[in-house]
């Protein structure tokens, strides 16, 4: 019997490591040549495989795959489509074990997060129900860090980094002009509905009065009164304040600051506008003169300063994703497990995918401050190992220099094409 191929895929908005996973997961295939066949790629996520449009990542050299180690994006392709219910969409699971049945397909390794955590499992539960059974693991990815199941994701903790230092940076540009100019700057960052990735600025602030002076989280409710007088108060101390900001900020009513009206292709609301909303209410209210900036893409993106411990642990579980499969595996997911000790340790466990699609990880209460605006000792504790270790990549003439795929397709087998709505 011929040995079964492997389907790997990278979904959703993409991090600063999640090449550090599909390195993870190719290197070790191509260590198992004698269990497993091929590996190929989704050109553009679960999208390649409906379309097969499949690229063979054999033809890559071992100096492209370990160049990925160090190179950011999605090196395949992402893409944001989620898989409906087999009553919604028989068509496109139909069409998906099509797929994998004509390129003998058996292992389905699917890279991102929350949504993609339930194709994974759709896709398990039901390639057996239609006679043609994948082993489907999940490697976990989200910057939001809000995924069930694991201390923490693969892309957070550099993208914590990035925010962490970008907030200490602009901190200091912004005091050494108050006197005469600019009194309050805000950083808008993501988290929909979880404040990781604005409670990582916290760690900018090592003594009392650091930047950044308020915190706005999508966990605690927004008062425009409380968030004025805080502002306020911080510019007569200080001289000046600094704000980061959830774009997830919300109101009692659940209603987001920043929500523009429509929404993505996950059916979430998008999102966007938060900071120039808050710098009108600063300048308003207060007079202040103000200035924003949104972290967007260059949050995710920036693997030059990438933490080291996020590149290991996004490797670990490519890897672990593999010998998982190896191991007769279904429905799983290789997740971070935190050892116990004041010295950070941490190995990898496995979580059922049961319990991690379709469910989010919010901030514990705990870490975050009575007044709601900052970190507590606890949550600085969870955060501060996951920024460790810089993880530069090589440099010519100045500047980085990243992995480019020939990303080289197979040939189709079906005659039939198939249009993803």
């Amino acid at each position: 019997m011929a040995k079964k191929n492997a389907f790997y895929a990278q979904s959703g908005g993409v991090t600063a490591v999640i090449n550090a996973s599909a390195c993870g997961v190719l290197e070790t295939a191509r260590e198992h040549r004698g269990q497993i066949g091929k590996v190929l790629a989704g050109r553009n996520g679960i999208i390649g495989a409906l379309r097969e449009d499949l690229i063979d990542t054999g033809k890559e050299s071992r100096a492209a795959i370990r160049g990925l180690l160090t190179t950011p994006s999605g090196a395949f392709g992402s893409c944001r489509h989620k898989l409906k219910s087999l009553e919604d969409n028989r068509a496109e699971y139909e069409r998906l074990i099509e797929v994998f049945q004509a390129h003998n397909i058996g292992y389905f390794f699917y890279n991102g997060g929350g949504d993609s955590a339930d194709t994974c499992l759709k896709v398990s539960r039901l390639s057996e129900s239609m006679g043609y059974p994948i082993q489907a693991i999940h490697v976990p990815k989200t910057i939001d860090n809000d995924l069930a199941e694991t201390d923490n994701c693969p892309g957070f903790g550099s993208v914590a980094k990035y925010v962490a230092i970008s907030t200490r940076e602009a901190a200091m540009d912004v005091a050494s002009m108050c006197e005469t100019s600019t009194k309050v700057f805000i950083l808008e960052v993501m988290g929909r509905h979880a404040g990781w990735i604005a409670a990582a600025a916290g760690l900018a602030a090592e003594e009392d009065g650091d930047a950044p002076h308020i915190i706005l989280f999508p966990e605690i409710s927004f008062s425009r009164d409380r968030f004025i007088a805080r502002v306020k108060r911080t510019v007569r101390k200080h001289g000046y304040c600094v704000i980061v900001a959830s774009e997830g900020t919300q109101y009692a009513d659940g209603t987001f600051l920043s929500e523009a009206g429509t929404r993505d292709a996950f059916g979430h609301a998008q999102l966007g506008g938060l900071a120039p909303a808050l710098a009108e209410m600063v300048s308003t209210e207060l007079g202040y003169k103000y200035h924003w900036a949104v972290a967007d893409y260059l949050q995710r993106s920036a693997r030059h300063i990438a933490s080291q411990t996020d590149v290991d642990q996004a490797y670990a579980l490519g890897k672990a994703a593999v010998e998982m499969a190896l191991a007769g595996k279904n429905a799983v997911m290789p997740c971070i497990v935190r050892g116990s000790g004041k010295r950070y340790r941490w190995s990898v466990g496995e979580a059922p995918l049961e319990q991690v699609a379709n469910r989010e990880k919010k901030m514990p209460r705990n870490f975050i401050t009575r007044d709601g605006f900052g970190i507590t000792p606890e949550a600085r504790e969870y955060l501060s190992p996951l920024v460790v270790g810089e993880a530069y990549p090589p440099y010519r003439n100045g500047l980085p220099q990243y992995t480019r795929l020939k990303n080289i397709s197979v040939p189709r087998k079906l005659r039939r094409r198939f249009t993803v709505s």
